[in-house]
């Protein structure tokens, strides 16, 4: 749900109050007094905005609690997904002679031990079967009734339940990065990500590109990855325990302050808030708000949006 649609959404929920009748009228009158537009209050600024569960709810507003978490500090790098080369085989025929029949082809899910081919030896004359070393999928088939097999590939198996990200390091970061790593790894285009762990860092350079290779093994049950694809990622260098964190969505700027919108019973208030450390996900705050407090963790630009939109009435 983008900006603008959410946007639309909340004001439609807040016009609601104004076609029920004279008692949420006067419900949406008081309302717009608590949350700071009454001008009978000497035009002061608005200090909060009072949304009922059903608005936060329609403007996509996840409350959390703040409390203590770990702080990651991390490498962000690039990378791209391919095969595990360890779980991948080629096919070949036991003996040469005529392929008479092919039941497997390209995009075909095999069990180890499933019929893949039939072939007729050349010597005895008698038909065996080509199976499947192991569980995957058929990435490759160079067999078709009639052909003789010769010595040549027949199909190429990989087994999709994991894959390596191929990491590209720069030289400076070659000290940073060990096997035994967790690592983030992030697809921009489909939102998934996944932790997984770093199994492999090459001793030698490309000299096309300048880089050297870091390998992570990641799970691929799901078949979220798809071999090919781009991906971006977050290399863990160091952990640290802090005691109160945010999600960094929950941060906002007012008056070039850091503000966190905590929920309290009149609705979500403005915080100004001293932030510490940070990674991708989380940020440290050191000043202005307590553990347990909840605040608006996802979608609070929506409210720094009314809150800007009741300034401005305020002004007219």
């Amino acid at each position: 749900m983008n900006q603008k649609l959410l946007l639309v959404l909340i004001a439609a929920a807040l016009a609601i109050g104004g076609c029920g009748g004279s008692d949420q009228a006067t419900e949406a009158s008081s309302a717009k007094s608590e949350a700071g537009h009454d001008e009978g209050e000497g035009h002061s600024e608005p200090t909060h905005v009072a949304l009922t569960p059903e608005q936060i709810q329609a403007a996509g507003i996840v409350v959390a609690e703040a409390g203590p978490a770990t702080i990651r500090e991390t490498l962000p790098v690039y990378g791209v997904v391919a095969p595990n080369a360890e779980r991948v085989r080629d096919v070949g025929a036991r003996f040469p002679g005529v392929i008479r029949a092919v039941t497997a082809k390209i995009g075909d899910s095999v069990r180890a031990g499933e019929t893949l081919a039939s072939i007729e030896s050349n010597e005895s004359l008698q038909t065996y079967s080509v199976v499947a070393p192991l569980n995957g999928v058929v990435t490759a088939r160079q067999a078709n009734p009639g052909e003789q097999t010769g010595d040549k590939v027949l199909f190429t198996i990989a087994d999709l339940a994991t894959v390596w990200v191929e990491l590209s390091l720069f030289p400076r970061d070659m000290a940073k990065v060990r096997v035994g790593q967790t690592v983030r790894v992030s697809s921009n285009d489909t939102g998934v990500n996944a932790d997984g762990k770093i199994v492999y860092v090459a001793p030698f350079g490309s000299s096309a590109n300048q880089t050297l290779t870091a390998r992570v093994l990641l799970d691929n049950a799901d078949r979220r990855w798809a071999p090919g694809l781009y991906v971006t990622a977050q290399v863990t260098l160091g952990e640290n325990q802090v005691p109160l964190v945010v999600r960094n969505e929950a941060l906002q700027t007012l008056e070039n302050n850091n503000v966190v919108f905590v929920h309290a019973e009149e609705g979500f208030k403005p915080r100004p808030v001293r932030i510490g450390r940070a990674d991708a996900q989380l940020s440290e705050v050191t000043e202005g708000l307590q553990a347990g407090e909840r605040y608006a963790a996802a979608n609070s630009y929506i409210l720094k949006a009314e809150l800007g939109k009741g300034s401005a009435e305020h002004e007219d």
